[in-house]
């Protein structure tokens, strides 16, 4: 192709597709609402996948960026109860299959393997309208305008590039995320660090729990897994940082202090992140000129799977449309067809894993998903939580 590819979104898929495009002598241009790469946070810790993510990044020529990047020994994983016993211990043994990275560097790794000015800061679609022919007009909020030949929503769970193929709306699941930070931790939470560990703990009870990471620098970076609904969210005041920690941390009265010091000692104030989903198998007709990728495409309960399946999805589109140059159409149905029955099967593992984490039977059904790994090896929900 001659006329760049558009990209909407520079997240990990969309730097994924940009990438595997620019080795494939493709051009590309993808436009970010954030006014540059440093604007904000880019979320925890990740566990790469060898049969998606890693497979992306190597589609990508990264594999040896990517591997310089990983937070050795954080794939210990440790489950406790609400009093801090720990109910499971597994240390970390070097030979990590799911290697963990914070999502900030691995962006950082995509973004520095593009050309200068591939990424266009401080762009924000407005609106997008069909020319014919595939074509469309996209607005931006500094007034200008931009035809694309080839139109690529990465944009994530509220893309605006999505309707243009289909009515669904992600929806709440009931279930909300609290995203706190403790800083530090060895020296100022030395008690918290030693319950954690040296990578996950997990403390879970039915339709609640508390999910902390180690992070390189002294970080626990903590997620509170709460089933609760919209409008219990809606009344917490998160701007009130000592009050909305103090509101969240009553629902774990009787818990250890050392967990909930996890909630109440954070270092910056907690967000709500509540989960949505796309229709499980959210799927579309072939539309000219555009297609999804990422939670764009199939948002569903965080598993692990979402960052992975998003720079897969990249790698898989940007080696479709090098197989069929110059028939964008080909390239879309072909990428489509295998990206439909992918992403179906990762929906039911979704919320099966969520229901392991805090359903009826948590932490008990945690645990055994820990252990029933092919051939007895432990197996573990993805480190993937917020998005």
């Amino acid at each position: 192709m001659t006329t760049p590819v558009t990209i909407i979104g520079a997240g990990l898929g969309g730097l994924t597709l940009a990438r595997v495009l620019h080795v494939h002598g493709i051009p590309a241009i993808v436009h970010e609402a954030d006014p540059s790469a440093e604007s904000r946070t880019q979320g925890g810790q990740l566990d790469i996948h060898e049969e998606d993510g890693q497979r992306a990044l190597a589609d990508a020529g990264l594999t040896a960026e990517f591997r310089a990047a990983v937070h050795e020994g954080a794939d210990a994983a440790r489950v406790v109860d609400r009093h801090g016993t720990t109910l499971l211990d597994l240390p970390s043994d070097g030979t990590a299959v799911r290697p963990e990275v914070l999502r900030g560097d691995l962006r950082r790794i995509l973004l520095d393997s593009l050309p200068e000015g591939t990424v266009r800061w401080g762009r924000k679609l407005t609106g997008v309208r069909p020319l014919g022919d595939g074509r469309h007009e996209l607005a931006f909020a500094d007034g200008s305008t931009e035809t694309s030949g080839l139109l690529v929503g990465a944009d994530g769970a509220w893309s605006r590039i999505r309707p243009l193929l289909s009515d669904a709306r992600p929806e709440y699941i009931g279930t909300t995320f609290v995203e706190t930070y403790l800083h530090d931790v060895d020296e100022r939470h030395p008690a918290t660090a030693g319950l954690v560990g040296q990578g996950a703990m997990y403390a879970l009870a039915p339709g609640k729990g508390i999910v902390a990471h180690r992070e390189a620098g002294g970080v626990l970076h903590t997620y509170v897994e709460l089933n609760r609904s919209a409008e219990w969210v809606a009344a917490i005041d998160f701007t009130d940082t000592a009050a909305a920690s103090a509101r969240v941390a009553a629902e774990f009265e009787g818990w250890a202090p050392h967990l909930t010091a996890l909630i109440t000692e954070g270092a910056t104030a907690p967000v709500a992140r509540m989960i949505h989903t796309l229709p499980d198998g959210h799927r579309w007709d072939r539309v000219p000129g555009v297609t999804l990728i990422g939670d764009a495409a199939h948002l569903m309960p965080p598993s692990g799977d979402g960052a992975n399946l998003a720079m897969f999805d990249g790698a898989e589109l940007g080696k479709a449309i090098a197989a069929h140059p110059g028939d964008v159409e080909a390239a879309l149905t072909a990428y489509e067809k295998e990206l439909f029955p992918r992403s179906e099967a990762f929906y039911a593992d979704a919320h099966q894993i969520l229901d392991i984490c805090l359903g009826d039977r948590a932490p008990q059904s945690f645990i055994e998903f820990f252990q029933g790994g092919p051939d007895g090896e432990h197996q573990e929900p993805g480190r993937e939580s917020g998005r």
